[in-house]
């Protein structure tokens, strides 16, 4: 049963064939099993979850159900959980309880939805390998030798080894898909504005955006159909109609017009992800797709740029965390310098240190006009590449990643080698575009993802197209041999 996509799921709950607590607790057996090898989850709200369950088969019982009532999820620890812990992965946030729910889990959880837990990520957001995690590293299910990407590793850590049928996660720069093509999975970044960022905890809030880890593009859908829709507590979220994303997904792809841009596939991709990306596109072509090369000149200025924006926004956005109204507090200060120095000092890892100290430094008078303001307007180029390419192209396909999942600790003391890992990823929040990773094969038994990119709000097309892929391939279905 932990096997099935949400889609089957859901028709067994239905039908009687289970029931939500014996699904839950069956889910529960599995983390209490792996959680300790590969460290996915941070808290595991047992408890919650069967009062939860129950409830759902209640509410299966009477005909009030909904596609999602009675799924077990989880829930990346950046979303507020009210009465649950929500740290963030940071020492930071250790003893922080959160006193509000936020809008997205506060929507699954009106849908009958049923919490297992919140998973690990790398501290605030910050990370492309889930190792910076106050918690300790999240283990990469295929090869527990190696990272399962992040900063969302744990959700899609759990959901890969099965430990939970789908997760939340978030996207800054690739935080979804990055780790989806790692472990295997399919991982949707939605269009910014979207989905609701009240109660989500802010890294960059121009880039962040919450989004679904699942098996299939179907399961996607479904969770897009709770997680979408405008609300009036986030100031960035857009009053736009909420479409059935399940509607579109048997739709015919034939004569869908894919631009492969020139600079996804130069020297940096690994040559055995080229082959297996090349594959993929043969089967989109022979699905009835037309292919075309096209060019997004500034694409190599993405990851500069995005290390100027987003360490300026989280330097602002962390600047709340002092010790003095919530999070950690050091013991004993001498004064309100020194309490907020060695609050910051002690609840910070490197990685967040290092991020704000950039930020700070870029937004400082004297250099504002020289690095963020520049930053800014080659945003405005990138953004503006796209628009061109996507008067010629529906959609827009490349890696999700330059290389398979790297071995743990390999990265971890050269970070600009380690932001190379979201190359391809980085420009499509920088331009607030829908991007999805689906699995499209291995190499040397380790998950490739394809990135399919889309215009704006254009989320229907982008599940249909990979739906339509996953109907004619199985590697959404593979399941690391250890947890199937």
């Amino acid at each position: 049963m932990h096997t099935k996509t949400i889609a089957q799921l859901s028709a067994a709950l239905r039908s009687g064939e289970i029931s939500s607590v014996e699904l839950t607790t069956l889910f529960l057996a599995r983390i209490k099993q792996h959680n300790p090898a590969l460290n996915c989850y941070i808290s595991i709200t047992e408890a919650q979850a069967l009062e939860a369950a129950a409830a759902a088969d209640q509410r299966l019982k009477g005909g009030d159900a909904t596609p999602l009532t009675g799924i077990p999820i989880a829930h990346k620890d950046i979303f507020c959980t009210e009465g649950v812990k929500t740290t963030c992965g940071s020492k930071m946030l250790d003893n922080f309880i959160a006193p509000y729910e936020s809008t997205c889990t506060a929507k699954f959880a009106a849908a009958g939805a049923v919490m297992l837990g919140k998973t690990n990520m790398d501290e605030f957001a910050m990370g492309s390998s889930n190792e910076t995690s106050y918690y300790g590293a999240v283990k990469n299910p295929w090869d527990q030798g190696r990272v399962p990407g992040g900063s969302s590793g744990g959700s899609v850590a759990a959901v890969a080894a099965r430990l939970a049928p789908a997760a939340t996660g978030t996207d800054t720069g690739g935080s979804i898909r990055q780790p989806a093509a790692l472990c295997g999975l399919t991982g949707l970044k939605p269009t910014y504005g979207r989905v609701s960022r009240y109660g989500m905890i802010a890294f960059a809030s121009s880039l962040d955006q919450a989004g679904p880890v699942t098996y299939s593009a179907e399961d996607a859908a479904l969770l897009m159909n709770v997680m979408a829709g405008f609300d009036e507590r986030d100031s960035t979220s857009v009053e736009r109609e909420v479409p059935d994303y399940t509607a579109e997904l048997t739709n015919s792809i034939e004569g869908l017009k894919i631009g492969l841009p020139k600079e996804y596939f130069d020297d940096g991709l690994d040559e055995n992800i080229a082959r297996v990306i090349e594959r993929a596109i043969k089967a989109y072509e022979a699905l009835g797709a037309v292919v075309k090369e096209i060019s997004l000149p500034n694409t190599a200025l993405a990851v500069p740029t995005y290390y100027v924006v987003a360490p300026a926004e989280c330097s602002t956005n962390l600047s709340r965390f002092d010790g003095v109204r919530f999070g950690h507090r050091c013991d004993d200060p001498k004064d309100l310098f020194d309490l907020y120095t060695r609050s910051r000092g002690e609840g910070f890892g490197a990685e967040v240190k290092r991020r704000i100290m950039i930020g700070t430094y870029v937004l400082s008078a004297g250099y504002y006009d020289a690095y963020y303001l520049k930053a800014q307007k080659i945003r405005r180029l990138i953004s503006e590449d796209f628009r061109a390419a996507f008067e010629t192209v529906d959609v827009i396909m490349g890696p999700t990643a330059p290389s398979t999942a790297f071995k743990l600790g390999e990265k971890a003391d050269d970070p600009v080698t380690m932001y190379l890992s979201d190359i391809y990823t980085i420009a499509v929040n920088m331009a607030g575009l829908p991007a999805a990773s689906i699995p499209a094969g291995f190499v040397d038994g380790l998950p490739v993802g394809l990135q399919v990119i889309g215009n704006y709000f254009d989320e229907s097309r982008l599940l249909n197209v990979a739906h339509q892929y996953q109907q004619a391939t199985d590697w959404h279905l593979q399941v690391p041999a250890e947890f199937q």
